[in-house]
């Protein structure tokens, strides 16, 4: 009698074990943050993919709702990340029918690591890895959080801020200063939030080159509070741009 073989997390994603691409072939996502405000998360993604030296694409969309209190952000390996937040997605959905409860959020976070710890095969030959980030809305605690990864699944919070992506090393400091001179992010309006970051976000651009801008396109945002999440409106997000590039 043959014994089917047991299905593994990369066929359920759809790529077959061990991938199929070389590293220069891959499309990458770029920069992402999380920034704590008062009264939420605020999530902020350029929209280029590249692979290699070249620009692949200036209209990806990196943030996603895995539901009303969880968003990711993404960076790296855009399709295999793409895929992997549509299964996460479909699983917090099912447990929802079945168990006729929401997972914990614990749980959520042990499921994400869970899926980087599956994919690191893939990453370790050079493709594949991704780094999201988390935000996340804890209703037994009525508290937010902020979660980034390593490529192993390893989970870590900083408490105010996360950033993954080519550009987050030119912007990394910039959080501390900002946060040690201005005040702690999370007692700052959602409007002040919301052009720090996106002065980040444009700082990266300038410094690296995998980073689009938004000369051609608005970035993505996505607000996460207690009533659930959304993407601000492009009226919302022009006029912030506005302030920004105006500033500078």
């Amino acid at each position: 009698m043959i014994v089917p073989k047991a299905a593994t997390f990369s066929d359920l994603v759809g790529y077959p074990e061990g991938g199929y691409l070389s590293p220069e072939q891959e499309t990458h996502g770029t920069t992402v943050l999380s920034l704590l405000y008062d009264g939420g998360v605020l999530a902020l993604a350029d929209r280029r993919a590249t692979a290699g030296n070249l620009v692949m694409y200036d209209q990806a969309v990196k943030i996603y709702a895995l539901d009303d209190t969880t968003v990711v952000s993404i960076s790296g390996a855009f399709a295999r990340s793409v895929e992997v937040c549509r299964f996460l997605k479909h699983g917090f959905k099912y447990y929802r029918r079945v168990v006729l409860s929401e997972m914990s959020l614990e749980g959520k976070l042990m499921e994400i690591s869970r899926a980087l710890a599956q994919n690191a095969p893939m990453a370790m030959q050079g493709i594949g890895l991704f780094l999201p980030i988390v935000a996340a809305y804890d209703k037994k605690r009525d508290s937010f959080g902020v979660y980034f990864f390593d490529g192993a699944g390893a989970r870590f919070q900083n408490g105010e801020y996360a950033c993954a992506g080519s550009g987050s090393e030119r912007i990394r400091g910039v959080f501390e200063y900002l946060g040690r001179t201005k005040g702690a992010w999370h007692s700052r309006s959602l409007a002040d939030v919301l052009d720090e970051g996106l002065t980040m976000l444009d700082i990266a651009a300038d410094l690296d080159s995998a980073t689009g801008g938004f000369s051609k396109t608005l970035p993505v945002a996505r607000v996460l509070d207690r009533s659930g999440t959304r993407e601000l409106s492009e009226a919302e997000l022009t006029s912030a741009v506005g302030r920004v590039l105006n500033r500078g």
